[in-house]
């Protein structure tokens, strides 16, 4: 029988290699929001099929459908009766944006620190490259059969995904689902992931004015629409910056001594800038609503001329708490907007994309089995069960395709891995304990007997 000492000494050998890999995918520039690199997503997805076919398995295709990007299925068959484990991560990136902002070229995997930076070198590249560590571990005596999901348009909404799990249902059918797409509590704590909140994203147009008007000749009378942009966005919160929406759902989680400060350690808040709004930490980041302005379009200030502004737009990103429903929460801010838009200005509002909050129930054998994992590799560090403020929509969809499945989210980054923005990257020591913990994770899910839960588990 494979020991843990056993399998641990398997993953060394195997990581340097890994490490290669993953420093080979992020060269490619996998950015799915701009069509001018489709080839590179598709570049990616044949890389991905080579390294799977590479690890021996056995059946391995890049599938579309409906003109989506290209995502990678493979499987690898182990002991006759053994559990089917699905491996999810998804090989598109995030853009890179200002490359001035970075440190080093975001797409040349760059060591600092004990830090591999480059865009998706966390999110979630480094997803890819835990499954194929894991698998890589065990050769061709897999404990559990193995089926790795990559899809490629995550970071623009998995709109095909939904389509993609109909046409491919009996390929993708599993009694575990593992997405490796979240982050750890901290470098050296472990966590599983069990409550995300949702997404709806709105664009808002007001408009005051036919044309742009002279200032001096019309100001005091007429409003200009960037004024009146920034009323009607000022009213979205109340003076302690708590969602002045009415109708959007609270939750509340347990608080957690130490959280705070957890948290404020991970955040980028400039020296003196306060949190906004009422209650724990945790209430705030993952069981209530959060509202922010992602972009504005107006005129820029260099060459800015004296005029009336006739027409302004934002986008506006609200998170919904687990146990709302993107329905309600449209229907909620559609109203607030139409009420609060002042001076009897044109408003028009177009949502843009949704998402559905998840809530999971971390109990039964596969998250008995993850958590001794997890406490494996991390040398007897218990993990936390815990929320996250960000969104991860395609949960739902995987829980809706796979009802019979128990999700497991774990975490490939921490929270200073600073993923969609400048400067990404993946704490190595974390790497290679996610990388165990998931050949664990396989072992103890092919086990006769997987290991019990222990009395209690940490939850923040």
């Amino acid at each position: 029988m494979t020991s843990v000492d056993d399998i641990k000494a398997r993953v060394t050998a195997v990581l340097p290699g890994i490490r290669q890999d993953l420093e080979e995918l992020v060269r490619i520039e996998s950015v799915s929001a701009d069509p001018a690199r489709a080839g590179d997503v598709r570049r990616s997805a044949e890389a991905v099929a080579d390294l799977l076919r590479a690890a021996a398995f056995k059946t391995v295709e890049i599938v579309s459908i409906d003109g989506g990007a290209p995502a990678v299925i493979a499987h690898k068959a182990g002991p006759a009766g053994a559990p089917t484990v699905l491996l999810y991560a998804h090989h598109d990136v995030q853009p890179e944006n200002d490359h001035h902002d970075w440190h080093s070229p975001p797409f040349v995997p760059t060591e600092r620190d004990g830090r591999l930076y480059a865009r998706g070198a966390a999110d979630d590249k480094a997803g890819i490259a835990a499954h194929l560590g894991a698998v890589r571990a065990y050769g061709d005596d897999l404990p559990a059969s193995v089926t790795v999901f990559i899809e490629g348009e995550e970071e623009v909404g998995s709109a095909t995904l939904p389509a993609l799990l109909r046409e491919h249902r009996g390929k993708l059918d599993a009694d575990v689902i593992v997405i490796a797409d979240s982050t750890n509590a901290a470098v050296g704590v472990p966590a599983l992931t069990t409550s995300l909140r949702g997404l709806v994203r709105v664009d808002v147009e007001v408009r005051t004015l036919t044309h742009g008007v002279h200032s001096g000749g019309w100001g005091g009378l007429l409003p200009d629409a960037l004024i009146t942009l920034c009323r009607l966005v000022a009213s979205l919160h109340d003076d302690r910056g708590n969602v002045a929406v009415e109708g959007l759902r609270h939750g509340r989680t347990a608080d957690i001594e130490g959280a705070a400060e957890l948290l404020r350690a991970g955040s980028s808040a400039a020296e003196g800038v306060e949190w906004i709004g009422d209650g724990s930490a945790v209430d705030r980041l993952w069981a209530k609503p959060a509202l922010s302005v992602t972009g504005i379009d107006a005129p820029r200030v260099d060459g800015a001329s004296n005029t009336l502004v006739p027409t302004a737009r934002a986008r506006i990103s609200l998170r919904i708490a687990p146990g709302d429903t993107p329905d309600n929460a449209v229907a909620c801010l559609t109203a607030h907007l139409n009420a609060h838009v002042p001076w009897g200005a044109h408003l028009d509002l177009t949502v843009v994309d949704t998402g559905k909050a998840t809530q999971l129930d971390p109990s039964g054998p596969a998250y008995d089995a993850a958590r001794a994992a997890f406490k494996e590799a991390w040398d007897g560090i218990e993990p936390v069960t815990m929320g996250v403020g960000g969104s991860i929509p395609f949960v739902a969809e995987f829980r809706e395709a796979f009802p019979g499945a128990t999700v497991l989210i774990t975490g490939v980054e921490d929270p200073d891995s600073r993923a969609h923005g400048a400067n990404e990257s993946l704490h190595l020591g974390e790497f290679a304990r996610v990388v165990l913990a998931e050949a664990l994770l396989l072992h103890h899910l092919g086990s006769p007997q997987p290991p019990t839960e222990s009395p209690e588990h940490r939850t923040i």
